[in-house]
């Protein structure tokens, strides 16, 4: 399969770019990202690849559903806050795409998982959305439910990003997978900065096929996790959020995980 990956600026001139085939490689040791630029991921056909976009951020294993990706460089200060600091910063760069593994492809695991989700894409996933995410604050979007970041003893900036609600009641949060999966069993890190904090004690998960699970959370700062009948969706919604009787009203989101298996891709 071939795969290509540019570096594309703020006047849609290709900066650098490699293509190969199944893998693909770009680095450079002089180059510092401008406002504008973005990455371009292009395979040949719909596909699940493992990426790499800085050297600062881990590696994601992603569903390209239409073949392309369009990928903004977070420059502004906001959208800055919920990455490590040195991200995209450097001028020494390494960039990695390949296309994932028969093993990796069928293998148990977090298919909620991706570090590079955005708020506003739409062929790229795992991706998180939200009806409701606190003053359109990047530090409370909901990709920060699904960015593998744990730390959830504080809120705030990096590493502290979380999904907050803003205090509303019907507040729901979505996993889109693109395609379909099969999945057994739930992880959730309740941001935990007490007493500032509040938590659920029950929330719902709802998935694409119609069906629902109940589960009781608890005020603790660990993962917690719950196990159902295997199920075969293409998302999944955490809604239904039952918060605490205490006197906090900030219940919220650091981490949200969902395991099980997809069918082999071609």
């Amino acid at each position: 399969m071939q795969i290509e990956i540019s570096i594309i600026n703020q006047k849609n001139e290709i900066v650098l770019s490699s293509s190969g085939v199944d893998e693909v490689v770009l680095a450079t040791k002089k180059y510092t990202f401008q406002a504008g630029d973005k990455f371009k991921v292009v395979t040949a056909e719909k596909q699940l690849v493992y990426v790499q976009l800085d050297n600062a951020m881990g590696s994601s294993l992603v569903y390209l559903s239409k073949g392309e990706w369009v990928y903004e460089i977070p420059m502004t200060e906001k959208l800055r806050e919920v990455y490590p600091p040195a991200a995209f910063l450097d001028e020494k760069h390494y960039f990695f795409v390949r296309k994932a593994f028969a093993e990796e492809q069928t293998s148990y695991r977090n298919w909620a998982l991706n570090p590079h989700d955005q708020k506003d894409v739409d062929n790229v996933y795992p991706h998180a959305y939200a009806n409701v995410e606190t003053r359109n604050d990047a530090t409370f979007f909901a990709r920060n439910a699904i960015d593998g970041i744990l730390a959830n003893g504080d809120h705030g900036s990096y590493p502290y990003q979380s999904w907050g609600i803003n205090q509303q009641k019907d507040a729901e949060i979505t996993i889109d997978f693109g395609r379909e999966v099969e999945l057994d069993k739930l992880g959730l890190v309740l941001r935990a900065d007490f007493p500032h904090d509040s938590y659920w004690k029950q929330v719902t998960i709802a998935f694409s096929d119609g069906s629902e699970e109940i589960f009781a959370t608890r005020d603790v700062v660990e993962t917690q996790y719950f196990t159902f009948s295997p199920r075969t969706v293409t998302t999944a919604t955490l809604k239904q959020l039952v918060k605490a009787e205490d006197e906090s009203p900030f219940p919220a989101l650091t981490q949200i995980e969902l395991f099980g298996y997809q069918k082999l891709l071609n």
